[in-house]
Order: C-alpha cells, then structure tokens, then sequence
C-alpha cells in the first residue's frame, strides 16, 4: 500500500435464500436495504448486490426471480446512499435492469460470456468487472485442473479483455477478478494469492473476493463461515499488498479497521 490510495471496499449483499454465508438473511427487501446502509456507515465505498448465489454447488435461477430480487431493491437504494452499487450478475436482462434501477457497476462471474452480455455491457457504459472461474457453479469443485492456475487466468483475461474492446468497451472501465475459489482447489487458490502480483501487467484495475470462502476454513481447520472473519481479513490485506485495488468483504468494518493500520504503518495518507 504504498500509493497512498486506499483500496475501495466493495460490501456483498446477497439478495438470495441461498448463498453460502448471508443466504436468506436479506431476501426481505427492508433488511437488504438496512443492511447496505450499515456497511456504507461501516466504510463500503460500494454495494454488491446478488440475486443467484454462485456458491459451490448452487443451482441457476430465472432472469424473472434474479430480476424480482434485485431491482426493487438497488431502485431504494440508489434514492437512500450515495455510494455506487454494483450488480453481481450474468444475465443481460438483469444488467440493463439493474443499471436502470440505480447500478453503475456490472460484476459478472462468467465474465460477459453469456450472448448478449458483451454488447449489453457496452450499451450501458459502465465499469464491469471480468471474474474468472472454470466450470459452472453446481459442478466446478468437483476436480479443477490448470496447467499453471496463474497463467492459465492470465491467459483468460488477454481473451476476455480482447472480446470487451473489440466491442468498444473502454479499457479503463475494465476489472479484472481471478475467482478464488471458483473452479479452484485450496492450492490453486493460494498459488493465485501469492502470485497476485502478476495480474498487474494488464494495467488495469484489480479486485479480491476472498471473504469467508472455504479456502479461509481449510486453511483454518475447518472453521465454520461465520468464524472465518480475522482469516478474510487477513487475506483482504494480502492481496491489496500485492496489488489489489478492489476487496470484496462481508465484513466491511473489520476489513475497513485492518487496511487503515496497515496503511498508517506504511506511512500513507489515510484516506
């Protein structure tokens, strides 16, 4: 953290029965919308919102169900906070939705691959952020292989960032997202967090969702989601050490508290 910029904190918000830590916590639209104002109070400088868990295992939703989670509640939201909200989808549909609701950020875990999400990211003109992951979500843990996990990102990403410019999407609007845990052993995982630092060569922005995933409860013994807050945040200032500009959390406040120590001991200006 040497720049001096403190890295934005992107605060998860899961509007689903079934996501792998918050799941059914804030499918009532009020307590989503209670909840993002307290991570904004905490210091999120934006809000994740989700309507189909991508956890290990999870089934598809409809673009009807994803829509009806969603856009009711980014529409509140963008009237009550003032912090950008992003929406974690795959749809088209749900993206131009959600971006008429309120969103400026699309989070695609399938990074614009399904038809139409390319050209509709364009038409929309706001950041995206390209995550990879190998395998769909009910399958991808079975037996992931790379030749070389990092490079084999890297690899995707030159792809995926041709497939974006080559439909006008602007380089700068780009984030890139190597996907822990999606497709990825707990080796693979922490093979890419050592060599976070690599991705810095497309020279664009870089984000880390690491928070309360299973790598943080292997590593940990086994310890259960809700316990795996100190191990997510230790893994949020590991990455932003090596290069991430972006960590997706669930614990704002903790990560938040954590990034402005490391930052005062490294002599920066808080921000």
């Amino acid at each position: 953290m040497s720049s001096g910029k403190m890295p934005l904190i992107m605060g998860v918000l899961n509007v689903t029965p079934d996501s792998f830590s918050d799941g059914g916590q804030y499918v009532d639209p009020e307590l989503a919308i209670a909840s993002a104002k307290r991570m904004v109070i905490q210091g999120a400088d934006i809000i994740d919102v989700g309507g189909e868990s991508t956890r290990p295992g999870a089934k598809p939703v409809s673009e009807r169900d994803e829509i009806n989670r969603v856009v009711p509640v980014i529409k509140a939201l963008s009237t009550q906070i003032s912090m950008p909200i992003s929406i974690d989808t795959s749809k088209p549909a749900v993206m131009k939705l959600a971006v008429k609701a309120g969103a400026s950020m699309i989070n695609d875990v399938n990074a614009l691959q399904a038809k139409g999400a390319l050209e509709m990211a364009y038409s929309l003109a706001v950041d995206v952020c390209l995550m990879h992951k190998q395998g769909m979500p009910e399958t991808m843990q079975t037996k992931p292989l790379y030749q070389d996990v990092v490079t084999d990102i890297k690899h995707f990403f030159e792809q995926r960032i041709d497939a974006c410019v080559q439909v006008g999407i602007p380089r700068h609007k780009i984030i890139l997202d190597p996907g822990f845990g999606f497709g990825k052993t707990l080796e693979h995982n922490l093979e890419i967090l050592r060599r976070f630092g690599e991705f810095k060569q497309f020279k664009l922005r870089l984000l880390a969702g690491l928070s309360r995933k299973s790598m943080i409860g292997a590593i940990l013994d086994d310890r259960q989601v809700e316990s795996r807050v100190v191990g997510s945040v230790a893994g949020a200032i590991i990455a932003v050490q090596r290069g991430a500009n972006m960590v997706r959390v669930h614990d704002v406040l903790e990560t938040k508290d954590a990034l402005r120590i490391v930052q005062a001991a490294s002599g920066d200006t808080i921000g």
